[in-house]
């Protein structure tokens, strides 16, 4: 939430074909008309919005009462992403503790070896 806007209230940038180019951009408030959602397979590949996140959301734009789309990011998808990464890691270390304890017995077998070697040797 921006400081000093009314709660469900946000800013709405608005790219015309003409300010992309020149790299300018107009900052209007919006209002959330539809919480983000996933996009529809359909609407995946026709709706650029749902190209990146996969989800939706539906905005009116206070001064036009324009309905627009924008890209968001789910609860849902982010826990997901969350528990996907938390399951890398484990993975990640327990392969490792595998590797270092396999490592840790050659090691040692092979210090045993140069002791006995040693003994055998007096």
């Amino acid at each position: 939430q921006l400081a000093g806007l009314p709660q469900g209230l946000h800013l709405c940038w608005l790219f015309s074909e003409a300010s992309v180019r020149e790299e300018k951009q107009s900052v209007k408030e919006f209002v959330v008309a539809e919480e983000c959602t996933p996009c529809p397979s359909f609407q995946a590949k026709t709706i650029p919005e749902c190209g990146s996140t996969g989800y939706d959301e539906k905005i009116t734009c206070s001064s036009s009462k324009r309905n627009e789309f924008k890209s968001c990011r789910s609860a849902l998808m982010e826990q997901h992403l969350f528990w996907k990464f938390e399951g890398a890691v484990v993975g990640v270390a327990l392969v490792s503790a595998c590797l270092v304890i396999i490592l840790q017995r050659q090691l040692d077998r092979k210090a045993l070896e140069k002791v006995r070697k040693q003994i055998e040797s007096i």
